[in-house]
C-alpha cells in the first residue's frame, strides 16, 4: 500500500515543525497506520556560525520553517489524523483539498534522499581535488567519507599545516 503513498506538505505554526512531526509520529506509532502515514520530516540544512567566543560552531536551520513533509497514503483517516494535529493550520493545495508534490518537486526537494543513492570513485587516504564551495581550487587527503550524510572529510594543506575539512561528496573530484 506504500507504493501508493505521496509526499504532501503541512502547514504549521511557526516553530511548530519539529513538534508536529513528532505529534504525528507519536499518533502513527501507536494507532499503528504506518501503511497510511510512511514518514514525516522537516527538512533542514546545517552551516557554520561564528559563536560569542569567536569559535566557529555547526548549526541546523530548517529550510521551510512553517512547512513539515508528510508521505502517506490519502485517505479520510489519514487527512483527519494529520490536519487535527496540534500546531497544524492545513495542508497545502487550494481550498481544502491537499495537492500531492510532482516527482520533480519531490526531486527538487532532495525529499527522497534514501532513493538516491550516491557513489565515489575514490578511497580514504587517496589525493583530491575540491571543485566547488569556499576551498574550490584546494587538494587535500581523504580521512573519512559519510554516503549517507553525502560528506566527506578531507585534510587541506592552509597555511603550513593541515586543516580538516567536512565537504558534500559534490565538490570533490579525484586527481588526474
Amino acid at each position: 500500500m506504500s507504493d501508493k503513498a505521496k509526499w504532501y506538505v503541512v502547514h504549521t505554526y511557526s516553530g511548530y515543525e519539529n513538534k508536529v512531526a513528532q505529534n504525528i509520529e507519536k499518533v502513527v506509532e501507536n494507532r499503528k497506520l504506518q501503511d497510511l502515514i510512511c514518514e514525516v520530516r522537516v527538512p533542514t540544512e546545517k552551516y557554520e556560525e561564528v559563536g560569542k567566543d569567536n569559535q566557529i560552531k555547526e548549526a541546523e536551520r530548517k529550510l521551510f520553517p512553517s512547512y513539515v513533509l508528510v508521505k502517506m497514503v490519502m485517505t479520510d483517516d489519514s487527512w483527519y489524523i494529520v490536519r487535527n494535529t496540534r500546531g497544524v493550520t492545513g495542508f497545502v493545495g487550494p481550498g481544502s483539498k491537499p495537492v500531492a508534490l510532482t516527482e520533480a518537486e519531490v526531486e527538487a526537494l532532495g525529499v527522497d534522499i534514501a532513493s538516491a543513492s550516491v557513489e565515489v570513485d575514490f578511497t580514504v587516504g587517496e589525493e583530491v581535488s575540491v571543485v566547488g564551495g569556499s576551498f574550490v581550487g584546494f587538494t587535500g587527503t581523504i580521512r573519512g567519507i559519510d554516503l549517507e550524510a553525502k560528506t566527506v572529510d578531507i585534510a587541506v594543506s592552509m597555511f603550513g599545516r593541515e586543516t580538516p575539512v567536512t565537504l558534500p561528496i559534490l565538490q570533490v573530484a579525484k586527481l588526474d
